[in-house]
């Protein structure tokens, strides 16, 4: 990468580190750490709710889940509306009214000791492992492009992140998410811009093309709980995924209890529920863009560079040949799509005499006046632009197989494709601002996590079962603590979460094996003859049922929430005649 983009990248990283410190001074009480005083505005934190989701897992992993697969993935947000307005009315008032620092707390209160501790725990469980999973995205792309070892490349975004998170507390963090925020939308318009100038297609034609593919058909409304993403699977699924993570998960809950008022609070909650899902769309967008920009230019017929390397060095002559087959299908599908969008076709280059030998029945078609003569040739030339195109993936298909052989690890590339796009297609200074853009998203989320883990972690662990009694200063000593214990548990698990497929889909199924059951335990919560026999059970038969369906089944890791949710209500409601609190 060019000096000027590795300048750009470091400046952020800096200035990041530089305002955290700036603001730790005088945070020297545990509510001013974890709750910023409760003194946050209301657009502050929603921006902070919405870098915390907009990771670099949603960077790298969306848009090219965006590139292979379309805008079908904006369907898992449909639920989000509709839960923000049932959190705004019931468990945001809720929890601000009983002055907590966790949404825990209140378990204890409501049941008993042990509902409240299990719980947290799984909260501290599955979060950890999130928060590796955010840790590794960015890592695994670094360590291939760049030919890192993925521990330093862990190191690159875990240390800083960690350091300005243990100092400055929710003040550095909401802060920090604000101007990361602002960046990443920067980041993504100008992605698009770039895009749109350097394809040799109009926006409309882009978008034919796209839609030919199918990756811009967003609905599914068929009912079947094995797909993962379909509308039913978003707005019911969604919905309960969504409650549990913005009504139960700690780094979610914390942001609103640090606001200026209840209705502070629900106004941040809404910001996310009006612009969550278009700003997830132009994510997807961009990927989509991708795919169209690489009909007309020569794409990689491996994005991991480093599968790449490998599959050269142990069987090259296979590669090459394959690659060289690779290079010829490329030619006719860049023939196929000019003449697909009504661009003249080359005499020469990637689409030329060859491609026309290989092709003759796909001469240019002739400018004629009778329309239905011209449709019948557009419709055509875009069912050779998708024969040509279903033979460039037949080709990938093979060479990632390959790539698996050799390197015995999963080949899925799609955490590959924008990198690749970025640091080979943008401009110096634009491919810094993206990859300063990806670290952005990496660090808010990173941030928001530890400090909730470690809000956690004192709050529901250490204070309640070790030093109930002891000054603020001790207890702002052990947050830093459990912070960088948190931290570095975290890098562990990115480690291991490099080779689990789209990085998107693998933090939303390990939030997902957990979120159901926690819900069940809030939903009862609600009900007035629950009692904290049900709710205990209630959730260790909650967490039994949905790992055997996980097992098991191949349902859907969206219908695990509600499957989750709906076992923990029903036993906890049967037990509810039994003993006291």
């Amino acid at each position: 990468m060019h000096p000027v983009n590795w300048l750009i990248v470091g400046v952020y990283v800096a200035y990041v580190l530089v305002d955290g410190v700036r603001r730790a001074r005088g945070t020297k009480e545990v509510e001013g750490y974890f709750l910023a005083n409760r003194s946050l505005p209301w657009w502050a934190v929603g921006l902070s709710v919405m870098a915390t989701q907009l990771s670099a897992v949603t960077m790298i992993g969306t848009t090219g889940q965006g590139a292979t697969d379309g805008l079908r993935f904006v369907q898992f947000y449909f639920g989000l509306p509709l839960a923000m307005v049932i959190l705004g009315v019931t468990i945001v008032p809720f929890l601000r009214g009983n002055g907590v620092y966790t949404a825990y707390e209140y378990l204890e209160r409501r049941f008993d000791a042990r509902t409240r501790t299990l719980t947290a725990f799984l909260f501290l469980l599955s979060r950890g492992m999130s928060c590796g999973v955010i840790i590794a995205a960015p890592a695994v792309v670094f360590s291939a492009l760049f030919g890192w070892p993925l521990v330093w490349c862990v190191a690159m975004i875990g240390v800083p992140t960690v350091a300005y998170t243990m100092l400055g507390g929710i003040q550095a963090v909401t802060w920090a998410d604000v101007k990361q925020m602002v960046l990443i939308v920067v980041a993504l318009v100008a992605v698009v811009v770039v895009l749109l100038v350097k394809m040799p297609v109009s926006p409309d034609e882009a978008l034919h093309i796209a839609g030919a593919t199918g990756r811009l058909k967003v609905f599914d409304f068929s009912f079947n709980i094995n797909e993962t993403y379909t509308f039913w699977s978003g707005l019911i699924g969604g919905t309960f995924l969504m409650l549990s993570y913005f009504g139960t998960d700690q780094s979610q809950v914390q942001r609103y209890l640090a606001a200026k008022s209840v209705g502070a609070a629900r106004t941040s909650l809404l910001m996310s529920a009006y612009w969550k899902i278009p700003l997830q769309a132009l994510v997807l967008l961009v990927g989509v863009m991708v795919f169209v920009y690489y009909q007309f230019q020569a794409p990689p017929l491996l994005y991991n560079p480093a599968h790449e390397s490998a599959v050269e060095e142990v069987r090259g002559a296979e590669y090459e040949s394959l690659r060289s087959r690779y290079g010829e299908a490329l030619e006719l599908r860049e023939g196929a799509a000019r003449r697909a969008a009504g661009l003249a076709t080359p005499d020469a280059g990637p689409s030329g005499a060859a491609g026309a030998a290989a092709a003759p029945q796909a001469a240019p078609t002739p400018v004629v006046r009778d329309v239905a003569v011209q449709d019948a040739a557009r419709r055509a030339a875009m069912d050779e632009f998708l024969a040509r195109e279903a033979s460039v993936q037949d080709i990938r298909a093979e060479a990632l197989a390959m790539a698996e052989e050799v390197t015995g690890e999963p080949s899925r590339d799609v955490n590959y494709i924008i990198p690749r796009f970025v640091l080979g297609e943008l401009p110096i200074g634009l491919a810094g601002l993206f990859i300063a853009a990806v670290i952005a998203a990496a660090m808010s989320s990173i941030s928001s996590e530890l400090n909730s883990l470690s809000t956690a972690s004192v709050i529901d662990f250490y204070r309640r079962w070790f030093r109930p009694e002891a000054s603020d200063a001790h207890y702002l000593t052990v947050s830093k603590v459990t912070t960088a214990f948190w931290g570095v548990f975290a890098c562990i698990v990115a480690v291991y979460a490099v080779s689990l497929g789209s990085l998107i889909e693998v933090v939303n199924r390990f939030g997902s094996f957990f979120y159901g059951s926690i819900l069940g335990v809030f939903l009862l919560a609600m009900v007035p003859r629950a009692r904290g026999v049900g709710a205990f059970v209630g959730l260790v038969v909650g967490m039994g049922v949905v790992g055997l369906v996980e097992w098991q089944t191949g349902v859907a890791y969206l219908w695990l929430n509600v499957i989750g949710a709906g076992v923990v209500v029903g036993v906890g409601v049967v037990l509810g005649r039994w003993g006291g609190k």
